[in-house]
């Protein structure tokens, strides 16, 4: 593989995520060509590159909104693309997804957005098990007084918790997060990084993060798959790839 570092060691851990071969086109414009990824239980992976490099294609991929042309998907060891509409939602009651725009309901209050998830996926508790859910999340990002209040009312960064709060509520075993500090300001995108590997170090959660803040690449990540040309590129630590020579690498972490 062209401009591969050394990999950080992982032993004797059960991969989540497997993906082989992964291609998607939209005409002429082939996004992902033949892309690799593994991501193991308990592991904050960053997915690295350039805008519209294909990230958020692949995470789209990844939990079934789009259908890839070739490769395997694997979440869980089920094969993505061969899963009907019901085991798909069993497998994405799984996996959390922090959007980049949060996509909060402004009509609804924070309780109700955090209730959304349950409600969709017909989970039989009763009202006042979904109280102390909804409570234990807001808790865990520190925003329990925000419980009645809109979307509207929040700001940038407390409603990125509250879309993080929604993410947790099912207990999800992977975390997707799609460009999680952008549009917020320095120091609240820092506390949106340690929120992120707090909840990893708590729930031990495998989180995909695909972002092209160095900050949170530098920050959350335990290994890193740099995204080039459609391909894995490279896959190593931080520290890997801050020494590597390899010019594409370099112009990332220069």
């Amino acid at each position: 593989m062209s401009g591969e570092v050394v990999n950080s060691k992982i032993v004797s851990v059960k991969p989540v995520i497997e993906i082989v071969g992964l291609c998607k086109s939209f005409g002429n414009n082939h996004v992902l060509t033949n892309f690799d990824l593994t991501l193991f239980a308990g592991e904050n992976l960053v997915v690295l590159g350039k805008s519209g490099s294909g990230k958020s294609v692949l995470i789209k991929c990844i939990i079934g909104l789009l259908d890839q042309d070739a490769g395997s998907i694997k979440v869980f060891d089920s094969e993505i693309i061969e899963l009907d509409d019901t085991e798909l939602d069993q497998v994405r009651a799984r996996v959390g997804f922090l959007f980049q725009s949060n996509a909060l309901y402004d009509s609804m209050t924070v309780r109700e957005n955090l209730e959304f998830p349950l409600r969709r996926h017909w989970i039989k508790v009763s009202q006042k098990e979904v109280n102390d859910m909804v409570m234990e999340v807001l808790e865990e990002v520190g925003l329990a007084h925000t419980i009645d209040m809109m979307p509207v009312e929040l700001s940038g960064g407390m409603r990125k918790r509250i879309a993080l709060a929604r993410t947790l509520i099912l207990k999800p075993e992977i975390i997707l997060y799609d460009e999680p500090t952008t549009g917020l300001d320095t120091i609240t995108a820092k506390e949106i990084i340690q929120l992120m590997m707090d909840i990893q170090k708590k729930y031990n959660t495998a989180s995909l993060i695909i972002s092209h803040d160095m900050n949170c690449v530098r920050m959350a990540s335990n290994r890193i798959i740099l995204l080039y040309e459609g391909s894995c590129y490279a896959n190593g630590t931080y520290a890997d790839m801050k020494a590597s020579e390899d010019s594409v690498i370099k112009h990332f972490f220069e």
